[in-house]
Protein backbone atom coordinates (compact mmCIF):
# COMPACT_ATOMS: atom_id res chain seq x y z
CA UNK A 1 0.00 0.00 0.00
CA UNK A 2 1.28 3.26 -1.10
CA UNK A 3 1.94 5.80 1.84
CA UNK A 4 3.08 9.05 -0.32
CA UNK A 5 1.78 11.81 1.13
CA UNK A 6 2.35 12.28 5.22
CA UNK A 7 -0.21 14.77 7.44
CA UNK A 8 2.62 17.10 7.20
CA UNK A 9 2.75 17.65 3.49
CA UNK A 10 -0.89 18.37 3.05
CA UNK A 11 -1.34 22.49 2.89
CA UNK A 12 -3.28 24.28 0.91
CA UNK A 13 -2.49 26.55 -2.21
CA UNK A 14 -2.85 29.93 -2.26
CA UNK A 15 -6.11 31.83 -1.29
CA UNK A 16 -8.69 31.86 -4.49
CA UNK A 17 -11.68 33.53 -2.67
CA UNK A 18 -10.74 37.52 -2.79
CA UNK A 19 -12.94 37.87 -6.07
CA UNK A 20 -16.29 40.24 -6.66
CA UNK A 21 -19.40 37.90 -7.14
CA UNK A 22 -21.07 38.17 -10.25
CA UNK A 23 -24.91 38.10 -10.33
CA UNK A 24 -25.87 34.37 -11.55
CA UNK A 25 -28.41 34.71 -14.23
CA UNK A 26 -31.97 33.84 -14.06
CA UNK A 27 -32.85 30.48 -15.52
CA UNK A 28 -34.97 32.65 -18.44
CA UNK A 29 -31.14 33.53 -19.38
CA UNK A 30 -29.75 30.51 -19.48
CA UNK A 31 -28.94 28.89 -23.02
CA UNK A 32 -29.19 25.50 -23.76
CA UNK A 33 -27.62 22.71 -21.28
CA UNK A 34 -26.57 19.11 -22.80
CA UNK A 35 -27.71 16.70 -20.47
CA UNK A 36 -24.47 14.69 -18.88
CA UNK A 37 -22.83 12.96 -21.70
CA UNK A 38 -22.73 16.47 -23.42
CA UNK A 39 -21.66 18.27 -20.18
CA UNK A 40 -18.84 15.54 -19.38
CA UNK A 41 -16.69 17.40 -22.44
CA UNK A 42 -17.06 21.12 -21.23
CA UNK A 43 -15.47 23.97 -21.28
CA UNK A 44 -13.98 24.27 -18.12
CA UNK A 45 -10.61 22.53 -19.31
CA UNK A 46 -12.01 18.81 -18.07
CA UNK A 47 -12.63 17.56 -21.53
CA UNK A 48 -10.04 14.41 -21.01
CA UNK A 49 -11.77 13.28 -18.07
CA UNK A 50 -14.07 10.40 -18.17
CA UNK A 51 -17.51 10.42 -17.40
CA UNK A 52 -17.97 8.17 -14.78
CA UNK A 53 -15.13 9.70 -12.59
CA UNK A 54 -17.35 13.34 -12.43
CA UNK A 55 -20.30 11.32 -10.29
CA UNK A 56 -21.43 9.28 -7.51
CA UNK A 57 -21.94 6.14 -8.79
CA UNK A 58 -24.59 5.21 -6.20
CA UNK A 59 -27.39 4.98 -7.79
CA UNK A 60 -26.06 4.41 -11.01
CA UNK A 61 -29.08 1.91 -11.70
CA UNK A 62 -31.81 4.03 -11.61
CA UNK A 63 -29.90 7.08 -12.77
CA UNK A 64 -28.62 6.98 -16.44
CA UNK A 65 -25.25 8.70 -17.05
CA UNK A 66 -26.86 10.46 -20.55
CA UNK A 67 -30.27 11.15 -21.63
CA UNK A 68 -30.98 10.89 -25.29
CA UNK A 69 -32.51 14.22 -25.80
CA UNK A 70 -31.05 17.91 -25.21
CA UNK A 71 -33.15 19.89 -22.26
CA UNK A 72 -33.65 23.98 -22.19
CA UNK A 73 -34.09 25.27 -18.66
CA UNK A 74 -37.65 27.58 -19.21
CA UNK A 75 -39.60 29.15 -16.45
CA UNK A 76 -42.26 26.18 -17.29
CA UNK A 77 -42.05 22.53 -15.66
CA UNK A 78 -40.41 20.48 -16.97
CA UNK A 79 -42.04 18.21 -19.71
CA UNK A 80 -43.39 15.22 -19.04
CA UNK A 81 -41.74 11.89 -20.14
CA UNK A 82 -43.24 9.64 -22.67
CA UNK A 83 -45.09 6.99 -21.17
CA UNK A 84 -45.86 5.32 -24.41
CA UNK A 85 -42.23 4.78 -25.16
CA UNK A 86 -41.10 2.73 -22.61
CA UNK A 87 -37.32 3.61 -23.54
CA UNK A 88 -37.93 7.19 -22.81
CA UNK A 89 -36.90 8.42 -19.00
CA UNK A 90 -39.54 7.29 -16.78
CA UNK A 91 -40.73 9.29 -13.39
CA UNK A 92 -38.46 8.44 -10.40
CA UNK A 93 -40.19 6.30 -7.50
CA UNK A 94 -41.04 9.93 -5.56
CA UNK A 95 -44.27 11.47 -7.30
CA UNK A 96 -43.77 14.94 -8.25
CA UNK A 97 -46.37 16.37 -5.99
CA UNK A 98 -44.62 14.71 -2.67
CA UNK A 99 -41.20 16.06 -3.53
CA UNK A 100 -42.51 19.49 -4.21
CA UNK A 101 -43.91 19.61 -0.95
CA UNK A 102 -40.91 18.10 0.77
CA UNK A 103 -38.79 21.00 -1.05
CA UNK A 104 -40.96 23.42 0.24
CA UNK A 105 -42.14 22.80 3.85
CA UNK A 106 -38.64 20.47 4.68
CA UNK A 107 -35.63 21.06 2.69
CA UNK A 108 -33.04 23.26 4.45
CA UNK A 109 -32.00 25.31 2.19
CA UNK A 110 -30.80 28.25 4.25
CA UNK A 111 -28.42 26.13 6.63
CA UNK A 112 -27.00 24.20 2.95
CA UNK A 113 -26.18 27.66 2.11
CA UNK A 114 -24.64 28.44 5.24
CA UNK A 115 -22.44 25.38 4.80
CA UNK A 116 -21.50 25.89 1.04
CA UNK A 117 -20.65 29.37 1.57
CA UNK A 118 -18.81 29.04 4.71
CA UNK A 119 -20.80 32.09 6.18
CA UNK A 120 -24.56 34.25 6.52
CA UNK A 121 -23.15 36.69 3.79
CA UNK A 122 -23.20 35.78 0.32
CA UNK A 123 -19.33 34.89 -1.35
CA UNK A 124 -18.06 33.51 -3.97
CA UNK A 125 -17.70 30.45 -1.88
CA UNK A 126 -21.70 29.68 -2.65
CA UNK A 127 -21.80 31.82 -5.78
CA UNK A 128 -19.73 30.47 -7.77
CA UNK A 129 -20.76 26.15 -6.76
CA UNK A 130 -21.73 24.16 -9.33
CA UNK A 131 -24.84 22.05 -8.79
CA UNK A 132 -26.29 19.69 -11.03
CA UNK A 133 -29.72 19.02 -11.22
CA UNK A 134 -31.28 15.66 -12.14
CA UNK A 135 -34.89 16.27 -13.24
CA UNK A 136 -38.21 14.64 -12.83
CA UNK A 137 -37.82 12.62 -16.56
CA UNK A 138 -34.10 12.80 -15.89
CA UNK A 139 -32.73 15.02 -17.80
CA UNK A 140 -29.65 16.52 -16.13
CA UNK A 141 -28.67 20.18 -15.91
CA UNK A 142 -25.19 21.23 -15.01
CA UNK A 143 -23.51 24.33 -13.96
CA UNK A 144 -26.12 25.95 -12.62
CA UNK A 145 -25.23 28.78 -9.80
CA UNK A 146 -27.11 30.67 -7.47
CA UNK A 147 -25.88 33.79 -5.50
CA UNK A 148 -28.18 34.02 -2.59
CA UNK A 149 -29.69 31.04 -0.57
CA UNK A 150 -33.60 32.50 -1.47
CA UNK A 151 -32.52 32.37 -5.22
CA UNK A 152 -31.28 28.74 -4.94
CA UNK A 153 -34.51 27.68 -2.71
CA UNK A 154 -36.69 29.57 -5.47
CA UNK A 155 -35.32 27.73 -8.20
CA UNK A 156 -34.84 24.27 -7.01
CA UNK A 157 -38.89 24.36 -6.08
CA UNK A 158 -39.61 25.32 -9.58
CA UNK A 159 -37.65 22.96 -11.46
CA UNK A 160 -38.63 19.99 -9.05
CA UNK A 161 -35.58 17.92 -9.71
CA UNK A 162 -35.22 14.43 -8.24
CA UNK A 163 -32.22 14.99 -6.65
CA UNK A 164 -29.57 17.27 -6.91
CA UNK A 165 -25.31 17.58 -6.55
CA UNK A 166 -22.61 19.47 -5.84
CA UNK A 167 -19.91 20.29 -7.65
CA UNK A 168 -16.63 22.69 -7.38
CA UNK A 169 -16.68 26.27 -6.68
CA UNK A 170 -14.91 27.53 -9.92
CA UNK A 171 -12.68 30.75 -10.29
CA UNK A 172 -15.75 32.35 -12.29
CA UNK A 173 -19.40 31.86 -12.42
CA UNK A 174 -20.14 28.53 -13.81
CA UNK A 175 -23.66 29.96 -15.89
CA UNK A 176 -20.68 32.44 -17.46
CA UNK A 177 -18.70 28.75 -19.04
CA UNK A 178 -20.17 30.11 -22.07
CA UNK A 179 -18.25 33.27 -22.79
CA UNK A 180 -14.50 32.00 -21.08
CA UNK A 181 -12.17 31.54 -23.39
CA UNK A 182 -10.42 27.78 -22.96
CA UNK A 183 -8.91 27.73 -19.64
CA UNK A 184 -10.26 30.33 -17.89
CA UNK A 185 -12.98 28.66 -15.71
CA UNK A 186 -11.42 26.48 -13.34
CA UNK A 187 -12.08 24.73 -10.18
CA UNK A 188 -10.60 25.75 -7.25
CA UNK A 189 -12.06 24.75 -3.72
CA UNK A 190 -14.10 21.48 -3.28
CA UNK A 191 -14.35 19.29 -0.32
CA UNK A 192 -12.50 16.19 0.07
CA UNK A 193 -14.87 13.75 -0.63
CA UNK A 194 -15.25 9.64 0.21
CA UNK A 195 -17.96 6.98 -0.94
CA UNK A 196 -18.47 3.77 0.35
CA UNK A 197 -21.00 1.50 -1.33
CA UNK A 198 -22.49 -1.70 0.06
CA UNK A 199 -21.94 -3.25 -3.32
CA UNK A 200 -18.33 -3.46 -3.14
CA UNK A 201 -18.85 -5.91 -0.24
CA UNK A 202 -20.99 -8.20 -2.37
CA UNK A 203 -18.14 -11.29 -2.26
CA UNK A 204 -18.06 -11.22 1.36
CA UNK A 205 -21.25 -10.43 2.84
CA UNK A 206 -24.05 -13.60 2.89
CA UNK A 207 -27.31 -11.88 3.99
CA UNK A 208 -28.12 -9.29 0.96
CA UNK A 209 -26.63 -8.79 -2.62
CA UNK A 210 -26.95 -5.73 -5.00
CA UNK A 211 -29.32 -2.83 -3.63
CA UNK A 212 -30.66 -4.56 -0.76
CA UNK A 213 -29.01 -4.02 2.99
CA UNK A 214 -29.91 -5.02 6.60
CA UNK A 215 -28.39 -4.17 9.73
CA UNK A 216 -25.66 -7.13 9.50
CA UNK A 217 -24.26 -5.84 6.23
CA UNK A 218 -24.52 -2.30 7.44
CA UNK A 219 -21.91 -2.59 9.48
CA UNK A 220 -19.45 -2.75 7.21
CA UNK A 221 -20.00 0.82 6.53
CA UNK A 222 -20.07 1.48 9.97
CA UNK A 223 -16.58 -0.23 10.31
CA UNK A 224 -15.75 1.64 7.30
CA UNK A 225 -16.66 5.44 8.67
CA UNK A 226 -15.29 4.48 12.22
CA UNK A 227 -11.67 3.51 10.61
CA UNK A 228 -11.73 6.36 8.06
CA UNK A 229 -12.60 9.15 10.47
CA UNK A 230 -9.98 8.01 12.27
CA UNK A 231 -7.62 8.52 10.05
CA UNK A 232 -8.75 11.79 8.64
CA UNK A 233 -8.38 13.39 12.01
CA UNK A 234 -5.90 11.26 13.24
CA UNK A 235 -3.22 11.22 10.48
CA UNK A 236 -4.02 14.50 8.90
CA UNK A 237 -5.41 16.67 11.58
CA UNK A 238 -8.73 17.25 9.75
CA UNK A 239 -11.49 18.04 12.32
CA UNK A 240 -14.75 19.44 10.38
CA UNK A 241 -16.36 15.63 8.53
CA UNK A 242 -19.38 15.65 7.87
CA UNK A 243 -20.96 11.56 6.93
CA UNK A 244 -23.69 11.10 4.84
CA UNK A 245 -26.05 8.11 4.05
CA UNK A 246 -26.55 7.67 0.68
CA UNK A 247 -30.17 7.19 1.01
CA UNK A 248 -30.09 3.49 0.39
CA UNK A 249 -26.57 0.86 0.49
CA UNK A 250 -23.88 3.37 1.67
CA UNK A 251 -22.09 6.51 2.62
CA UNK A 252 -20.47 9.81 1.64
CA UNK A 253 -17.72 11.84 3.94
CA UNK A 254 -17.22 15.55 3.10
CA UNK A 255 -14.50 16.78 4.54
CA UNK A 256 -14.91 20.57 5.02
CA UNK A 257 -11.96 22.36 6.58
CA UNK A 258 -10.54 24.58 4.51
CA UNK A 259 -7.08 23.20 4.12
CA UNK A 260 -8.89 20.25 2.38
CA UNK A 261 -11.20 22.25 0.50
CA UNK A 262 -7.98 23.68 -1.06
CA UNK A 263 -6.49 20.35 -2.06
CA UNK A 264 -5.07 19.82 -5.96
CA UNK A 265 -5.81 16.72 -7.29
CA UNK A 266 -2.26 15.16 -6.69
CA UNK A 267 -2.75 15.68 -3.15
CA UNK A 268 -6.01 14.09 -2.91
CA UNK A 269 -4.91 11.36 -5.06
CA UNK A 270 -2.13 10.97 -2.68
CA UNK A 271 -4.98 11.18 0.45
CA UNK A 272 -6.71 8.29 -1.49
CA UNK A 273 -3.89 6.13 -1.87
CA UNK A 274 -2.95 6.24 1.38
CA UNK A 275 -6.17 4.93 3.04
CA UNK A 276 -7.21 2.49 0.00
CA UNK A 277 -5.81 -1.24 1.06
CA UNK A 278 -8.41 -3.62 -0.87
CA UNK A 279 -6.47 -4.23 -4.16
CA UNK A 280 -8.38 -6.86 -7.14
CA UNK A 281 -11.32 -7.76 -7.52
CA UNK A 282 -11.53 -11.19 -7.88
CA UNK A 283 -11.64 -14.15 -5.69
CA UNK A 284 -8.26 -15.63 -6.59
CA UNK A 285 -5.31 -13.95 -5.29
CA UNK A 286 -4.20 -12.15 -2.03
CA UNK A 287 -5.94 -8.51 -1.80
CA UNK A 288 -4.11 -7.79 1.28
CA UNK A 289 -0.41 -8.47 1.86
CA UNK A 290 0.81 -6.00 4.48
CA UNK A 291 4.75 -5.16 4.65
CA UNK A 292 5.59 -5.84 8.06
CA UNK A 293 5.97 -4.06 10.63
CA UNK A 294 2.49 -3.09 9.84
CA UNK A 295 2.27 0.93 9.48
CA UNK A 296 0.87 3.38 12.41
CA UNK A 297 -2.42 3.36 10.31
CA UNK A 298 -2.55 -0.20 9.62
CA UNK A 299 -2.04 -1.35 12.76
CA UNK A 300 -4.33 1.06 14.70
CA UNK A 301 -7.15 -0.29 11.98
CA UNK A 302 -6.69 -3.23 12.60
CA UNK A 303 -7.70 -2.90 16.21
CA UNK A 304 -10.54 -0.83 15.38
CA UNK A 305 -11.26 -3.75 13.11
CA UNK A 306 -10.67 -6.94 15.26
CA UNK A 307 -13.74 -7.19 17.04
CA UNK A 308 -16.10 -6.15 13.84
CA UNK A 309 -14.97 -9.15 12.27
CA UNK A 310 -15.64 -11.52 14.87
CA UNK A 311 -19.22 -10.33 15.12
CA UNK A 312 -19.81 -9.62 11.63
CA UNK A 313 -17.80 -11.57 9.58
CA UNK A 314 -17.63 -14.53 11.87
CA UNK A 315 -20.95 -14.53 13.72
CA UNK A 316 -23.73 -12.22 11.56
CA UNK A 317 -22.55 -13.25 8.31
CA UNK A 318 -21.03 -16.55 8.94
CA UNK A 319 -18.52 -16.18 6.03
CA UNK A 320 -16.51 -19.03 5.82
CA UNK A 321 -19.44 -21.45 6.43
CA UNK A 322 -19.97 -22.75 2.72
CA UNK A 323 -16.95 -24.34 0.45
CA UNK A 324 -16.17 -21.37 -1.92
CA UNK A 325 -15.48 -18.74 0.66
CA UNK A 326 -13.71 -21.65 3.51
CA UNK A 327 -11.68 -23.11 0.37
CA UNK A 328 -10.68 -19.21 -0.30
CA UNK A 329 -9.59 -18.62 3.64
CA UNK A 330 -7.56 -21.92 3.26
CA UNK A 331 -5.87 -20.01 0.30
CA UNK A 332 -4.75 -17.16 2.73
CA UNK A 333 -2.85 -19.17 5.16
CA UNK A 334 0.59 -19.63 4.58
CA UNK A 335 1.79 -23.11 5.35
CA UNK A 336 0.18 -26.61 3.45
CA UNK A 337 0.24 -28.88 6.25
CA UNK A 338 -1.75 -27.06 8.60
CA UNK A 339 -3.88 -26.10 5.19
CA UNK A 340 -4.56 -29.98 4.53
CA UNK A 341 -5.07 -30.74 8.37
CA UNK A 342 -8.13 -28.05 8.45
CA UNK A 343 -9.49 -28.92 5.04
CA UNK A 344 -9.84 -32.54 6.32
CA UNK A 345 -11.21 -31.41 9.77
CA UNK A 346 -13.62 -29.41 7.70
CA UNK A 347 -14.78 -31.92 5.31
CA UNK A 348 -15.91 -34.41 7.86
CA UNK A 349 -17.80 -31.19 9.81
CA UNK A 350 -19.67 -29.27 7.11
CA UNK A 351 -21.98 -27.78 9.16
CA UNK A 352 -18.60 -25.95 11.55
CA UNK A 353 -19.20 -22.71 11.74
CA UNK A 354 -16.98 -19.67 10.90
CA UNK A 355 -16.55 -18.83 14.80
CA UNK A 356 -15.21 -22.51 14.85
CA UNK A 357 -13.47 -22.36 11.68
CA UNK A 358 -11.40 -19.46 12.39
CA UNK A 359 -9.95 -21.22 16.16
CA UNK A 360 -9.74 -24.02 14.57
CA UNK A 361 -6.65 -22.25 12.69
CA UNK A 362 -4.81 -21.92 16.31
CA UNK A 363 -5.77 -25.04 17.63
CA UNK A 364 -4.35 -27.52 15.03
CA UNK A 365 -1.49 -25.04 14.64
CA UNK A 366 -0.67 -25.91 18.38
CA UNK A 367 -0.79 -29.48 17.61
CA UNK A 368 2.11 -29.49 15.31
CA UNK A 369 0.20 -30.65 12.13
CA UNK A 370 3.19 -29.22 10.25
CA UNK A 371 6.67 -29.29 10.95
CA UNK A 372 7.22 -26.59 9.02
CA UNK A 373 4.54 -23.87 10.50
CA UNK A 374 6.08 -20.19 11.22
CA UNK A 375 3.96 -18.80 13.65
CA UNK A 376 4.65 -15.35 12.50
CA UNK A 377 4.13 -15.87 9.10
CA UNK A 378 0.42 -17.41 10.15
CA UNK A 379 0.27 -14.34 12.40
CA UNK A 380 0.73 -11.90 9.76
CA UNK A 381 -1.80 -13.96 7.58
CA UNK A 382 -4.24 -13.91 9.88
CA UNK A 383 -3.91 -9.97 10.09
CA UNK A 384 -4.17 -10.07 6.25
CA UNK A 385 -7.23 -12.01 6.17
CA UNK A 386 -9.12 -9.54 9.25
CA UNK A 387 -8.71 -6.53 6.83
CA UNK A 388 -9.72 -8.65 3.31
CA UNK A 389 -13.18 -9.13 5.44
CA UNK A 390 -13.42 -6.02 7.42
CA UNK A 391 -11.09 -2.88 5.61
CA UNK A 392 -13.49 0.31 4.38
CA UNK A 393 -13.54 -0.01 0.40
CA UNK A 394 -13.54 2.89 -0.93
CA UNK A 395 -14.59 4.27 -4.66
CA UNK A 396 -11.29 6.08 -4.47
CA UNK A 397 -11.63 7.67 -8.17
CA UNK A 398 -14.91 9.93 -5.98
CA UNK A 399 -12.07 11.21 -4.12
CA UNK A 400 -8.77 11.94 -6.44
CA UNK A 401 -10.44 14.94 -8.64
CA UNK A 402 -11.85 17.91 -7.40
CA UNK A 403 -14.29 18.24 -10.55
CA UNK A 404 -16.20 14.91 -8.95
CA UNK A 405 -20.02 15.66 -8.65
CA UNK A 406 -21.48 13.87 -5.24
CA UNK A 407 -24.87 13.83 -4.27
CA UNK A 408 -26.22 16.58 -1.75
CA UNK A 409 -27.03 15.71 2.00
CA UNK A 410 -31.11 15.94 2.58
CA UNK A 411 -31.78 15.06 -0.85
CA UNK A 412 -34.36 11.91 -0.91
CA UNK A 413 -33.55 8.75 -2.52
CA UNK A 414 -35.80 8.08 -5.10
CA UNK A 415 -35.86 4.11 -4.91
CA UNK A 416 -36.54 4.66 -0.87
CA UNK A 417 -37.81 7.66 -0.49
CA UNK A 418 -35.16 8.32 2.51
CA UNK A 419 -33.68 11.41 3.38
CA UNK A 420 -29.57 11.48 2.94
CA UNK A 421 -29.10 12.75 6.56
CA UNK A 422 -26.56 13.25 8.55
CA UNK A 423 -24.64 10.33 10.74
CA UNK A 424 -22.98 11.43 13.46
CA UNK A 425 -19.61 9.55 14.07
CA UNK A 426 -19.31 9.66 17.53
CA UNK A 427 -22.50 7.64 17.42
CA UNK A 428 -22.31 5.68 14.47
CA UNK A 429 -23.05 2.04 15.64
CA UNK A 430 -26.53 3.39 16.76
CA UNK A 431 -27.21 4.69 12.96
CA UNK A 432 -30.26 2.93 11.39
CA UNK A 433 -30.47 3.04 7.43
CA UNK A 434 -33.58 1.45 8.12
CA UNK A 435 -35.17 4.09 10.34
CA UNK A 436 -34.55 6.83 8.14
CA UNK A 437 -37.54 8.81 7.81
CA UNK A 438 -38.85 8.53 4.26
CA UNK A 439 -40.37 11.79 2.60
CA UNK A 440 -43.97 9.97 2.78
CA UNK A 441 -43.63 9.25 6.89
CA UNK A 442 -42.49 13.05 7.02
CA UNK A 443 -45.21 14.69 5.31
CA UNK A 444 -47.84 12.38 7.47
CA UNK A 445 -45.62 13.71 10.98
CA UNK A 446 -46.18 17.64 9.81
CA UNK A 447 -50.11 16.54 9.45
CA UNK A 448 -50.56 14.60 12.23
CA UNK A 449 -48.21 17.59 14.08
CA UNK A 450 -50.63 20.32 12.70
CA UNK A 451 -54.19 18.57 13.64
CA UNK A 452 -53.09 17.73 17.27
CA UNK A 453 -52.05 21.38 17.41
CA UNK A 454 -55.13 23.65 15.73
CA UNK A 455 -53.58 26.85 17.11
CA UNK A 456 -51.59 27.80 13.63
CA UNK A 457 -48.25 27.25 14.63
CA UNK A 458 -46.82 26.92 11.29
CA UNK A 459 -43.40 26.55 9.51
CA UNK A 460 -41.66 29.77 8.76
CA UNK A 461 -38.15 30.50 7.12
CA UNK A 462 -34.98 28.70 8.32
CA UNK A 463 -33.42 31.06 11.02
CA UNK A 464 -29.13 31.38 10.86
CA UNK A 465 -26.77 29.08 12.94
CA UNK A 466 -25.01 32.01 14.15
CA UNK A 467 -28.51 33.45 15.71
CA UNK A 468 -28.22 31.91 19.41
CA UNK A 469 -31.28 33.77 20.26
CA UNK A 470 -33.70 32.43 18.17
CA UNK A 471 -32.00 28.80 18.45
CA UNK A 472 -32.50 28.99 22.08
CA UNK A 473 -36.47 30.32 22.10
CA UNK A 474 -39.15 27.77 22.11
CA UNK A 475 -42.14 26.65 20.56
CA UNK A 476 -44.41 28.42 23.09
CA UNK A 477 -42.69 31.79 23.17
CA UNK A 478 -41.38 34.04 20.18
CA UNK A 479 -41.12 32.17 17.14
CA UNK A 480 -43.23 29.80 15.17
CA UNK A 481 -41.89 25.86 14.73
CA UNK A 482 -40.68 25.08 11.42
CA UNK A 483 -42.14 22.26 10.06
CA UNK A 484 -39.13 19.84 10.06
CA UNK A 485 -39.43 20.53 13.79
CA UNK A 486 -42.50 18.63 14.15
CA UNK A 487 -41.08 15.25 12.44
CA UNK A 488 -38.31 12.69 12.75
CA UNK A 489 -36.06 14.68 10.92
CA UNK A 490 -35.25 17.18 13.59
CA UNK A 491 -32.17 15.50 15.28
CA UNK A 492 -30.46 15.07 11.96
CA UNK A 493 -31.14 18.55 10.67
CA UNK A 494 -29.92 19.81 14.62
CA UNK A 495 -26.83 17.80 14.31
CA UNK A 496 -26.58 19.75 10.37
CA UNK A 497 -26.69 23.10 12.46
CA UNK A 498 -24.56 22.15 15.22
CA UNK A 499 -21.96 20.76 12.46
CA UNK A 500 -22.08 24.18 10.66
CA UNK A 501 -21.90 26.33 13.58
CA UNK A 502 -18.44 24.35 14.59
CA UNK A 503 -17.27 24.93 11.28
CA UNK A 504 -17.96 28.84 10.98
CA UNK A 505 -16.59 29.47 14.07
CA UNK A 506 -13.02 27.75 12.84
CA UNK A 507 -13.18 30.29 9.44
CA UNK A 508 -14.04 33.31 11.43
CA UNK A 509 -10.71 32.41 13.63
CA UNK A 510 -8.80 31.69 10.34
CA UNK A 511 -9.52 35.01 8.50
CA UNK A 512 -8.63 36.93 11.77
CA UNK A 513 -5.64 35.04 12.48
CA UNK A 514 -4.61 36.09 8.55
CA UNK A 515 -5.92 39.92 9.22
CA UNK A 516 -4.15 40.03 11.92
CA UNK A 517 -0.54 38.66 10.36
CA UNK A 518 -1.50 41.04 7.60
CA UNK A 519 -1.61 44.07 9.67
CA UNK A 520 1.08 43.40 11.99
CA UNK A 521 3.69 42.31 8.97
CA UNK A 522 3.60 39.03 9.98
CA UNK A 523 4.31 35.90 7.79
CA UNK A 524 3.50 32.26 6.84
CA UNK A 525 5.30 29.26 7.03
CA UNK A 526 7.36 28.67 3.86
CA UNK A 527 5.78 26.24 1.44
CA UNK A 528 7.95 23.94 -0.55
Amino acid sequence: MPHSVTPDEVDPPAKHDEEVLPDAPTAEETDEVKPAVTAAVSQNGTGGVKLEEMFDDDDDDEFPASSAVDVKMASSPPPAPDMANPSAPQPTGVDTDTMLAFYQRLFPFRYLFQWLNHGIIPSPDFGNREFALTLQNDAYLRYQSYATADLFRKDIIRMNPSRFEIGPVYSTNPRDRKTMKGGQMKPVAKELVFDIDLTDYDDIRTCCSKANICWKCWSFITMAIKVIDTALREDFGFEHIMWVYSGRRGAHAWVCDKRARNLPDDRRRAIAGYLDLIRGGSQSGKKVNLKRPLHPHMSRSLDILKPHFAQTTLNDQNTFAGPEQSDRLLSLLPDKGLNDALRKKWGSSPDRSSTNKWADIDSLAKTGKSSHLNTSSLLDAKQDIVLEYTYPRLDSEVSKKMIHLLKSPFVIHPGTGRVCVPIDPRNVENFDPLSVPTVTQLLSEIDAWDAEHPSGNTGTEAMDVEDSALNESDAKGSRKLQDYEKTSLKPYVDYFRSFIASLLKDERTVKRERTEETVTGGTTKMEF
